[in-house]
């Protein structure tokens, strides 16, 4: 397609459509989503998802840098997933939660972490994935 007609139909499409960061129903009723994306006929193609994981693991680190930057920072790459699985699972709120495992991982006693992440109400919601998670924390 040239360029010039996928820019006319964008603008035409913004004006028509308009442009919604949230999901809403549109008049025929249906889950939408950006410049009129039907979710429940169309929903998304794999990229789309993967570029919006992409985004939401890097909205993740920039919150963990924000709020634990020395903490987060000295971890390794293994400790640091952890976090990020942690906090694009809960939100930062619900990580920050955490006081005694983010404790812990400050004095870098990973064990105890590891512990209290499982004694967590979380570790009971997510089952494996928690146990997982714990075992990367504690070992590193």
């Amino acid at each position: 397609m040239e360029q010039s007609l996928l820019q006319k139909v964008k603008e035409q499409l913004l004006r028509h459509e308009g442009l919604r960061l949230k999901p809403y129903r549109c008049t025929a009723g249906k889950l939408t989503i950006g410049v009129g994306r039907n979710l429940d006929d169309r929903g998304i193609s794999q990229k789309e998802a993967f570029v919006l994981l992409e985004n939401d693991i890097l909205r993740c680190e920039n919150e963990l840098l924000g709020h634990i930057p020395i903490g987060y920072s000295s971890l390794n790459e293994t400790r640091k997933s952890v976090l990020l699985n942690m906090c694009f699972n809960l939100g930062i709120s619900g990580l920050l939660e955490f006081k005694n495992t983010l404790a812990f991982i400050g004095a870098g006693d990973f064990e105890r972490a590891a512990n209290s992440m499982l004694a967590s109400r979380w570790a009971k919601q997510v089952g494996r994935r928690a146990i997982e998670l714990s075992e990367l924390m504690r070992k590193g």
